[in-house]
Formats: C-alpha cells, sequence, structure tokens
C-alpha cells in the first residue's frame, strides 16, 4: 500500500473531514473510495470512447428511431 500526500485548501479538507464524518469513516476511506468512482467513471468513458469509435452512427440512430417509435 502506497502513501499519498496532497496539499488542499483548508476549507476543502474540513468540508471533507464533515463528509467522511456524515457517512461514518475515515478521510481515509473516503479518499479511497472516492477515488474508485473517479477510476471506475475513467475506465467506463474509455471503453465507451473504444466501442463508439467501432459503432456505425446510421446504424445507432436507426435504432434509436426504432425505440422512440416503440414508445409512441
Amino acid at each position: 500500500m502506497s502513501t499519498l500526500t496532497i496539499r488542499l485548501p483548508d476549507e476543502k479538507h474540513e468540508r471533507l473531514k464533515a463528509l467522511a464524518r456524515a457517512n461514518a469513516v475515515s478521510i481515509n476511506k473516503l479518499i479511497d473510495e472516492l477515488a474508485t468512482v473517479a477510476l471506475a467513471n475513467f475506465d467506463a468513458r474509455v471503453r465507451f470512447e473504444a466501442r463508439a469509435a467501432r459503432g456505425d452512427p446510421t446504424r445507432a440512430l436507426a435504432l434509436l428511431e426504432k425505440l422512440y417509435q416503440s414508445e409512441s
């Protein structure tokens, strides 16, 4: 496990401590959870962009139109 030192404005640090208290976790656990969410979002975006690059815009629009018609 690594140790990471970060510099934050005092106000942001206080808000993070309050958020950790409100969630009944340590500030270390809170930062770990926030990092996990950020990495999951990044991974999802990378996967989405890779799939979008392989996709066919005409087919995608046709599928959306079909979905729209089925909801009407």
